[in-house]
């Protein structure tokens, strides 16, 4: 039985009298403690696909099955970080990171027991105590990542959380979550446009089609783990890029 499975899943919205068809049935199975990624291009549903799994939105059609049980239409079964780190200003660092424990009961006390090795194990170390606007883009989004992992859900759901970032600290942040998702064993489902960013990250690819979106192919990256910036250069991987990068040109719209 898969962790999480989405099946025949879609979505149509109705807008002005018109029906807008935002993701076409889905089907898919990400198995515990995998890292997927989906890949696809603007518009094609990705984002509706991450807040119907996450209990946001209703699909039109479908089962989200976690576990085997059904959580459609229930929030708070998984964890979702998106692009922009949404910490709050007027909190630390630290106290960025412990509100999930803060909303499960845990008291600030504790949260912050349970969180300062955290923050000095993976790189936070001495920033505990600084603001959000205080920190560069890339420590943001590692506060961010590090709140949605306290937040203690099986299932991660990462929505482009590098895609603003330059491509040196961008690197440095997919060998950073590596580490992570080693050491916290979550299963995760990541966004990304980048085709280089989702082969470098994943056990497996999901390929979407332009809008309205459906799943047209599922590719296994077969590259050893761990990886680092050898693993760039590595034959496979410039294979894969090209595979999937053909892929991708069949669905621009001229």
């Amino acid at each position: 039985m898969a962790k999480l499975e989405v099946r025949n899943s879609s979505k149509v919205f109705k807008k002005d009298g018109q029906t807008i068809y935002a993701l076409q049935e889905t089907n898919m199975q990400v198995e515990d403690k995998k890292f997927v990624s989906i890949i696809g291009p603007s518009g094609c549903g990705k984002s509706t696909l991450f807040n119907i799994i996450a209990g946001l939105l209703k699909p039109s059609t479908g089962h989200v099955l976690l576990d085997g049980h059904d959580i459609v239409g229930k929030s708070g079964y998984v964890g979702y970080m998106l692009q922009k780190d949404l910490l709050l200003p007027w909190r630390t660092i630290l106290d960025n990171i412990i509100l999930g424990l803060e909303v499960k009961g845990v008291s600030k006390k504790e949260g912050r027991k349970r969180a300062l090795p955290m923050l000095q194990k993976y790189g936070l170390k001495g920033f505990e105590n600084h603001y959000p606007n205080e920190l560069s883009g890339g420590m943001r989004q590692r506060a961010a990542l590090l709140r949605t992992l306290f937040y203690d859900k099986d299932v991660i759901l990462l929505d482009e959380p590098f895609g603003a970032l330059d491509a040196q600290t961008r690197l440095m942040m997919q060998t950073w979550l590596l580490k992570i998702w080693e050491d916290f064993k979550k299963t995760i489902l990541f966004v990304t446009h980048d085709i280089d960013e989702a082969i470098y990250l994943s056990d497996e690819i999901y390929v979407m089609s332009h809008r309205p979106g459906r799943i047209k192919a599922k590719v296994t990256v077969n590259l050893p783990r761990p990886r680092n910036e050898q693993t760039l250069s590595h034959e496979s991987f410039i294979q894969l890029k090209q595979d999937l990068l053909a892929m991708m040109k069949e669905e621009q719209i001229t």
